[in-house]
């Protein structure tokens, strides 16, 4: 199991970007609360890691913080999540706020992600319940990325296919864009805009 990973970032298009560790390119699947955290192309960035094994395929999954990848395993142990809708759901919402809906029984709110329907946010409440009941708020670290000018011919294209690849239809994906102020604003922030409009 790769449960750890630091080296140079080589490019990131959310939902996937490529990791240099010492030679070798790891390609990584992270939610957007990562994205918001990494430093530019060409710096170091470290990441807490999950493997999953398939058939078909061997996939990397990484998150800046070691909250947000227990929480990525409880989700994805959760009858009828995948890694993609686990990923969409830390994507759309904050750990702790996840963690507060779950124990409020809120599914309201988690309705409003993409790709969860009121049966699956009442599974999610009903199965998640006991095991984020000692879920403690705690603070989200700024993490070492600063604001980058765009480094993308087109970020609001970008912020629309990865919220595509998250699992929201085009016309949504485009909608939520479109009421984004973009302007000198990079592809991550558009999307958390974006998002953070998606589940208001």
């Amino acid at each position: 199991m790769i449960g750890f990973l630091r080296g140079i970032l080589l490019d990131k298009q959310p939902p996937a970007l490529v990791l240099d560790v010492q030679g070798v390119g790891y390609e990584i699947e992270a939610p957007m609360t990562t994205f918001y955290d990494l430093p530019a192309v060409g710096e170091n960035v470290s990441l807490y890691t999950h493997l999953a094994v398939r058939e078909d395929a061997h996939t990397l999954y990484g998150f800046s913080r070691l909250s947000d990848r227990g929480l990525f395993r409880a989700l994805i142990r959760v009858n009828g999540v995948g890694a993609k809708l686990a990923l969409t759901i830390l994507s759309g919402m904050p750990a702790n706020d996840f963690a507060l809906c779950v124990q409020a029984g809120d599914t309201a709110a988690l309705v409003k992600l993409p790709g969860v329907g009121k049966k699956t946010a009442e599974r999610l409440v009903v199965e998640m319940r006991d095991k984020l009941a000692d879920w403690s708020a705690t603070p989200q670290s700024g993490g070492s990325a600063k604001a980058q000018p765009p480094d993308v011919a087109n970020p609001v294209e970008e912020a629309v296919s990865a919220l595509m690849a998250l699992g929201y239809k085009a016309p949504e994906a485009s909608r939520l864009v479109r009421a984004v102020d973009s302007r000198h604003q990079s592809t991550e922030e558009i999307i958390r805009a974006a998002l953070q409009a998606s589940v208001s």
